[in-house]
C-alpha cells in the first residue's frame, strides 16, 4: 500500500510539473501573439501614414494649366484669341459638310447619263440629275437643258453654270482668312500692351527687377502664343477645305467635257 500511494503521488508530482510548464509555453505565446499583434498595427499606422503623405496626382492636369495660363495672359485678348478659334472652327466645320455633301460617284453619274442619252432618253436623263445632288450634277443638268439648241449653246451654259457651282463651293472661305489672320494680330497686340505695362511698372517702381518686368513679359508672351495656335489651327482645317474644292472643280471639269461628247454624239444620231 505504501509503494502504491508512494507511486500516486510522484504521477501528482510529475502531472503538476507538466500543468506548469504548459501553462507556461501558453503564456508565452500569448506574449509573443501580442507583440505580433502591435507590429502589425505599427506597421498599417506606418503605411497609412505614408500613403496620406503622398500627393494625390489630380485629373485634369492639361486643362487646369491651359485655364491657368488663359487666365495669366489677360483675360479680354486672350477671350479675343478664343472668339476667332471659334468662329473659324464654326465657318471650317460648315465648309467641311457642304463639300462633303457635294462630293459624289461621278463616273457612276456619268455613266448612267451616256446610257440614257444612247437610247435617246433626254427626260431620263435630267432625270438622273434632279435625282443627284452636287454641282456636277446641277451642272449636267443645266447642260441638258439647252442639248436641242446646239453644242455651242450646251457650252455656254456650262461654263457660266459652273462659275456660279465655283463661287459656291468657295463660299465662306474668305471668313477662314481674316480670323487666320487675325488670331496672330491680336496675339502681337495682346504682346505690345504688355510691353507697355511693363514699362509702366518699371516707371512705377523706378527700379528694374525682373519681378517688376515679369508680369508684363507674361502677358506678352502668352498672347502670342496662343494666337499663333490659333492661326496654325484654323490653316490647316482651310488647306483641308482647299484641296476638297480643286477634287470637286476637277470633278466638274471632267464631267463638262464628257457631257459635251455625249450631247455631240447624241446631236449625230438625231
Amino acid at each position: 500500500m505504501k509503494k502504491l500511494f508512494a507511486i500516486i503521488a510522484m504521477m501528482g508530482v510529475f502531472a503538476f510539473g507538466a500543468t506548469q510548464s504548459m501553462m507556461a509555453q501558453a503564456d508565452s505565446a500569448a506574449v509573443d501573439s501580442a507583440a505580433v499583434d502591435t507590429t502589425v498595427v505599427d506597421t498599417a499606422a506606418a503605411v497609412s501614414e505614408e500613403i496620406a503623405q503622398e500627393p494625390i496626382v489630380e485629373e485634369g492636369g492639361l486643362h487646369k494649366e491651359l485655364k491657368t495660363k488663359f487666365i495669366e495672359g489677360d483675360a479680354g485678348f486672350m477671350s479675343l484669341v478664343a472668339i476667332a478659334l471659334v468662329l473659324g472652327l464654326a465657318f471650317c466645320i460648315e465648309r467641311i459638310i457642304y463639300l462633303s455633301l457635294a462630293e459624289i460617284n461621278v463616273k457612276k453619274l456619268l455613266a448612267s447619263l451616256e446610257e440614257k442619252l444612247s437610247a435617246g432618253d433626254v427626260e431620263g436623263a435630267k432625270e438622273v440629275c434632279r435625282n443627284t445632288r452636287g454641282p456636277v450634277a446641277s451642272i449636267c443638268y443645266q447642260g441638258l437643258m439647252r442639248i436641242d439648241e446646239g453644242i455651242e449653246n450646251v457650252e455656254r451654259s456650262v461654263v457660266a453654270y459652273g462659275s456660279v457651282q465655283s463661287s459656291y463651293l468657295e463660299q465662306g472661305c474668305s471668313w477662314i482668312t481674316l480670323f487666320i489672320a487675325m488670331a496672330p494680330s491680336l496675339g502681337f497686340l495682346g504682346t505690345v500692351i504688355g510691353m507697355v505695362m511693363a514699362f509702366d511698372q518699371i516707371q512705377q517702381a523706378g527700379d528694374i527687377s525682373p519681378t517688376v518686368v515679369a508680369g508684363g513679359m507674361k502677358v506678352a508672351l502668352i498672347t502670342t502664343i496662343f494666337g499663333i495656335v490659333v492661326a496654325l489651327i484654323l490653316q490647316i482645317f482651310y488647306n483641308y477645305i482647299l484641296s476638297k474644292i480643286e477634287t470637286i472643280t476637277s470633278h466638274m471639269e471632267e464631267a463638262t467635257i464628257s457631257l459635251l461628247d455625249m450631247c455631240m454624239k447624241y446631236n449625230l444620231k438625231k
